[in-house]
């Protein structure tokens, strides 16, 4: 299938990008680009990028908007760049490196996503990155991860959400449901004060 023709709606299957697995998943990245809402010339963070996904579908969600993927393993980052190359050619900048090292030479974001490598210094540094309005979505699948959400959650506010997903998959004859590993998602907007 052409890119053109996957439209511009984040939420693409998962089939559509290559990756091994660590990948925000369909369900769970459409959610999250509800709180993200990208707009035409805005540029996001996509803080452990694993396959691009999300800097890609937001780059395709709005005209001229651009991102910049961070993904420590090489590997990843190789498969992030070509996903790019062939969905969002020119708009997504992936960089291979560990995030707390690369925050400090980024432009200015407009809006960023965390799926991976959070910490109490990532998101304080994103944080102050962001501008008012701008919008911060953090992912996280660990009991470590969830309890830094819910203390960001308290200090400055916003959206807490446990998003749990099942698929139907042939289990024999039948049906049966297969859960996805739970995200929680904490989503804030900076406002003018912060």
């Amino acid at each position: 299938m052409d890119s053109d023709d996957l439209g511009t709606t984040p939420g693409l299957p998962d089939e559509t990008f290559e990756h091994d697995g660590l990948i925000t998943k369909r369900h769970q990245r459409a959610s999250a680009f509800a709180f993200l809402r990208p707009r035409s010339g805005e540029l996001l963070w996509d803080l452990g990028a694993g396959s691009g996904a999300v800097a890609i579908e937001w780059c395709r969600a709005a005209p001229d908007a651009r991102a910049v993927a961070v993904e420590r393993d090489p590997e990843r980052a190789g498969r992030a760049r070509h996903n790019a190359e062939r969905l969002a050619s020119g708009r997504v900048e992936v960089l291979v490196g560990d995030v707390p090292g690369l925050l400090g030479t980024l432009p200015r974001p407009d809006a960023v996503f965390v799926g991976g490598g959070a910490s109490a210094e990532v998101l304080d540094r994103c944080w102050d990155a962001l501008g008012a309005g701008g919008r911060l979505v953090v992912h996280g699948v660990t009991i470590d991860t969830e309890g830094l959400l819910v203390e960001a959650y308290r200090s400055r506010g916003g959206s807490l959400a446990r998003l749990g997903v099942e698929t139907a998959e042939p289990l024999g004859r039948f049906l049966g449901w297969r859960p996805l590993r739970p995200v929680v998602q904490w989503a804030c907007v900076k406002g003018s004060s912060s």
